[in-house]
């Protein structure tokens, strides 16, 4: 449940914290009052973190900055979009989207993970819209969980019933029937990794100090519920268009369509340094996704008896920023959008989600200095 996963992921980056603190805490006190080296049930978890965090950060200072503080603690404001394209066989199309929405939360990070929560500003009050993300960075490697929950506030953009109906009445309608639940994750290796830095531009804990690209490659797995009120979509047609009549297309009356998108990505992503302490990133990245759901297959569970060449259908992920970072404050923006494709012979959708990011926020707790 996504509940459920939450809670795990804040306890994770909490059991983090407390070991990280743990473990300054422990070296101050060294320096202050030598003593002898006495075991405790913290230290092998100590050790694989530090050994951990030293093969994933391994970085050429000449190009990368690394990180000099253990913590991070952040504002970000986002601005989220999306928009699905539904289609049925008879090529009848309607695209729906909500207006942009606003969304403040604080950030707290750990060396190279990443966790907070966004709250919709419009609906504080509401359980329809949530939001949440945690992301762990390094030099090497990159993964993103996300799920999101969008509301019943739709709005119908655009409609095609064919060049003999006229369906402007339609266009920009509200519409209360369409809901949407997203979950995941994204993992992604950056080959060039010690010279560019994924993290610099997208999590902001390192500072790329020389311009450098580098290829990428990952792969993804999202699950999509979609629901839609077809005897609603039905009256609202019928109440904008009386004449002709239009019957809607029987590959558009489901109640639920509840797929899932496994792919395998290829990209490349630039930073630009155009003077000290600023930066400018792109990242685009196409995927190969295998889309199947439930009713595709006779089994509860996806066998290699259901594979088909069919369910095959290409993705994308595109990443923009701009970032000050002096590597005690910062400040920027970024931007993240990503398209998914799922085709069937009665039915196809198109969904592009994306936001923008606005945050500023400040490292502190420094790390020992190596001798």
């Amino acid at each position: 449940m996504p509940l459920a996963m939450f809670r795990t992921s804040l306890i994770t980056i909490l059991l983090m914290v407390a070991v990280a603190f743990c473990q300054a805490q422990e070296e101050c006190d060294t320096l202050e009052t030598p003593t002898p080296t006495s075991t405790s049930p913290l230290t092998p978890i100590l050790n694989t973190l530090h050994t951990l965090d030293k093969a994933l950060n391994n970085v050429d200072t000449a190009w990368i900055e690394p990180q000099q503080f253990n913590f991070t603690a952040m504002v970000q404001t986002t601005i989220t979009y999306e928009m699905y394209r539904l289609r049925s066989k008879s090529e009848q199309t309607l695209v729906f989207a909500p207006r942009a929405t606003m969304k403040v939360g604080p950030y707290f990070g750990w060396r190279w993970a990443f966790i907070g929560y966004t709250f919709d500003i419009g609906h504080l009050n509401s359980d329809m819209k949530k939001e949440w993300q945690l992301s762990i960075y390094s030099s090497k490697v990159g993964v993103d969980l996300f799920y999101r929950k969008t509301g019943n506030d739709y709005i119908l953009r655009r409609a095609d019933f064919g060049d003999d109906i006229d369906t402007r009445r339609l266009h920009n309608v509200a519409f209360s029937g369409l809901n949407v639940n997203l979950k995941g994750f994204n993992a992604y290796w950056i080959f060039n990794h010690r010279r560019f830095s994924y993290p610099a531009a997208f999590s902001q804990s390192t500072v790329q100090r020389r311009s450098a690209g580098s290829m990428l490659a990952g792969i993804g797995y999202t699950r999509h519920v979609l629901k839609l009120n077809y005897d609603k979509l039905a009256d609202l047609v019928d109440s904008k268009i009386a004449n002709p009549v239009v019957k809607l297309d029987s590959g558009l009356a489901f109640n639920r369509v509840k797929y899932t998108d496994i792919s395998a990505s290829v990209g490349y992503a630039y930073n630009y340094v155009p003077c000290r302490n600023l930066l400018l990133a792109a990242s685009i990245s196409a995927a190969l996704g295998y889309h199947y759901s439930r009713g595709d297959i006779k089994r509860q569970s996806f066998t290699l008896r259901d594979f088909s060449f069919r369910n095959f259908n290409l993705d994308g992920l595109a990443r923009f920023g701009i970032v000050y970072n002096n590597s005690r404050w910062f400040a920027g923006a970024s931007a993240i959008f990503h398209a998914y494709n799922y085709h069937k012979s009665q039915f196809e959708t198109n969904n592009i989600f994306g936001s923008v990011n606005i945050y500023a926020g400040v490292n502190f707790g420094r790390r020992k200095q190596k001798k």
